[in-house]
């Protein structure tokens, strides 16, 4: 029978939402939906400046 202590598993119980690749997505997710907003506001503005 092999008893582990939790010092020995850290390193490979990390949560799902702690993996790399997910940070990355998500950061990717928030840098396209930041330019995307940025993009509205420019369409938006620039057709408040045509017809005024």
């Amino acid at each position: 029978m092999k008893v582990e202590s939790p010092e020995q598993n850290t390193d490979t119980d990390n949560k799902w939402y702690q993996t790399p690749w997910l940070k990355r997505i998500g950061f990717l997710g928030f840098l396209f939906f930041l330019v995307k907003g940025l993009i509205w506001l420019a369409v938006f503005f620039g057709l408040f400046k045509w017809f005024r």
